[in-house]
């Protein structure tokens, strides 16, 4: 017996939460943004009659003012976000144990067994658009499917407040004639590559040879064949097997542009404390450390490293990732962004390689302690109550 997997998408999540406390917005074009008197002021999400003049989620606030002059702009509230999303997870988790969030506003259900007690997937999911709608005064769009991939694509094929079924006997009618980029996993680049063979629609994917686009994607090329085709097995965890975090990192778009070693030093310093902060948090380590750098061009570049023992300590994270710049960026170009990652992560017990000097072993144990103990005077008083000297006064 197939499977029957819904995919939930919340639909213009934070616009929609943010209407809940605003409903004298509900009616005009709205949008979350940033700051729009700094350089990261971007839209982060926007309502139907703000997407119906064509504004898209992350470009600039000034250009989403051009095609709306009268749009309304307000400040994202993240806990607000999480929030709702705990309980709208918690709905999900009436139906089935094995709910897998994918983000904050999106969720997968397995409800094969669960169809005895509240009917198809179908009926599960029209039921769950009502009782959100009707609790919480939010909607969502719901693809239901034999696989993770298919349901994903349901969900996005029509909003707001749908259902779409897509079956073993109706996938190639309605996802073939999609263009390639409409596929799950096939993001600009690869449908690039793609469309210079002459593959410009996923059925032209699905039926052209596998090996072909293994040799020009590898892997990936594999995989995305197998997707088209309706082959995908993953299945749907557990809401409490839920995957660790594959990666913890922080950045940071500036006021003023960074230049020289001192002012880009200081800047990684304060991104390191926060990578580390969380990685302790998680009770987690990083074994590499990545970092991305975007000049005022906007052109941006990705550079990572691996380290000999995974590390949760922001003097370790920081070394490296200034070693990193260092190797591969001219010290006096300015920076816009930066951002630092702790990638390759593990579970901070895990045995280490340790040390041939004792002292460097004795400087980790006391680094790490030391770390500690300003974790727990932050959560005290405050995050802002103790930092790194050389993070401070930072104008930036």
């Amino acid at each position: 017996m197939d499977r029957v997997i819904l995919h939930c998408d919340m639909n213009g999540f934070f616009a929609s939460v943010e209407l809940l406390d605003h409903p004298e917005l509900r009616d005009v074009p709205m949008a979350v943004s940033g700051n729009p008197d700094s350089r990261h002021g971007i839209i982060l999400a926007k309502n139907e009659i703000a997407k119906s003049y064509g504004i898209v989620t992350a470009e600039t606030i000034w250009q989403a003012k051009k095609k709306c002059p009268a749009l309304q702009t307000v400040p994202p509230h993240h806990e607000k976000y999480k929030h709702y999303s705990k309980l709208i997870n918690e709905v999900y988790l009436e139906y089935t144990d094995q709910v897998e969030p994918f983000s904050v506003d999106e969720s997968w259900l397995d409800v094969t067994a669960s169809q005895k007690l509240f009917g198809t997937g179908q009926q599960i999911a029209d039921e769950i658009r009502r009782r959100i709608r009707e609790k919480y005064g939010l909607t969502l769009s719901v693809g239901v499917s034999f696989n993770k991939i298919f349901a994903k694509m349901g969900s996005d094929y029509k909003k707001p407040d749908a259902t779409t079924v897509i079956t073993r006997d109706n996938y190639r009618e309605i996802l073939w004639p999609l263009d390639i980029g409409e596929l799950f996993f096939v993001g600009g680049a690869t449908a690039t590559k793609l469309r210079k063979c002459g593959i410009q629609t996923i059925g032209d994917l699905a039926s052209s040879d596998r090996a072909m686009v293994s040799g020009l994607l590898g892997k990936h090329g594999g995989e995305i064949h197998d997707y088209a085709n309706g082959l995908d097995q993953t299945p749907v965890l557990r809401f409490e097997d839920r995957a660790k975090a594959k990666s913890i990192g922080h950045n940071v778009t500036f006021s003023r542009d960074l230049q020289g070693e001192e002012d880009i030093k200081k800047a990684v310093m304060s991104l390191s404390s926060e990578v580390a902060s969380r990685l302790r948090k998680k009770h987690m380590k990083a074994f590499g450390i990545k970092v991305d750098i975007k000049n005022k061009n906007l052109n941006v570049i990705s550079r990572q490293t691996q380290l000999t023992n995974p590390t949760n300590l922001t003097d370790v994270i920081a070394e490296t990732a200034v070693r990193i710049i260092k190797s591969s960026w001219n010290l006096q170009e300015p920076i816009r962004m930066l951002s630092v990652t702790g990638i390759q992560l593990c579970d901070e017990n895990q045995a280490q390689q340790l040390s041939l000097f004792a002292s460097e072993n004795v400087r980790m144990e006391q680094g790490e302690k030391v770390e500690r103990t300003m974790d727990d005077i932050r959560e005290k008083f405050g995050s802002g109550a103790i930092g790194f000297a050389g993070t401070m006064n930072r104008d930036f």
